[in-house]
């Protein structure tokens, strides 16, 4: 098949692009770098040539609430109408798992936005709500930090790895659209506060993590089960030990 992926230059998308390669797919990484600009339209048409199945795992450069909204907004806009006159078969996205449970944090906002508009566009569609990153989590534990500490609420934290996210979105773009939404996460489960206790320990960071029931992820207070599957999941095979000793390998 001839899959493109839209932001197929990034962390996601380059594992997707050569899972999907490795397959014997045309798998086309699609992005500005590569001429493809979702937000003005550019080489969209082009790209979507005999394309069956198109994958969207872009993101907006700001979260700014009102930036992320129009940037899902646009893009994804732009994109179904280019993929009904391409006559595309499947529009698979991912997105986040809780995004109805935090409908004040304006990024989770943006992707109910996004996730509203593939529901209505009458193509065929697939979404993939992921828990958080292994490689966004330097990035969480910088935003916590106030006067130098990290501010951590004591609730369910489960972040699954890139190259686990990029098998579930491939099993999910080779197979038949699911007219609804596949969850996945990591294969453990962890108290939020003291996972980032342990990963700061890891990282070899000294900045003392403080369990705050206020604490506020990306601008939005959490209860227990904001950011993990409620129900069932699909898990993903390795744990955050084994992918912190393959980073510093770089295998």
């Amino acid at each position: 098949m001839k899959i493109v992926v839209i932001g197929g230059t990034g962390l996601i998308g380059s594992k997707l692009v050569k899972k999907l390669g490795e397959q014997g797919h045309e798998a086309v990484a699609a992005s500005p770098n590569t001429g493809v600009n979702t937000l003005t339209g550019e080489g969209l048409a082009e790209v979507l040539v005999g394309a069956q199945v198109v994958v969207d795992v872009s993101n907006s450069p700001s979260f700014e609430r009102t930036a992320v909204l129009k940037f899902f907004e646009t893009s994804t806009g732009n994109l179904l109408a280019a993929e009904a006159d391409a006559g595309v078969g499947h529009h698979v996205a991912v997105s986040i798992v809780g995004t109805e449970r935090m409908p004040d944090n304006g990024y989770f906002a943006a992707k109910i936005a996004q996730e509203q508009l593939i529901e209505k566009s009458g193509i065929p569609f697939s979404l993939v709500h992921s828990t958080q990153f292994f490689e966004f989590d330097r990035g969480i534990a910088d935003d916590a930090t106030v006067d130098g500490k990290v501010h951590m609420a004591h609730v369910l934290f489960q972040p699954i790895a890139g190259d686990d996210v990029a098998e579930a979105v491939r099993r999910t773009a080779v197979g038949s659209p699911l007219n609804g939404r596949v969850e996945i996460a990591g294969p453990e489960q962890f108290w939020m506060d003291e996972f980032f206790q342990q990963a700061l320990t890891a990282w070899g960071d000294p900045r003392e993590v403080v369990t705050d029931p206020h604490a506020r992820y990306f601008g939005s207070e959490l209860t227990e089960r904001s950011l993990v599957p409620i129900g069932d999941a699909s898990l993903g095979t390795i744990g955050y030990r084994d992918w912190l000793d393959r980073s510093a390998t770089g295998k």
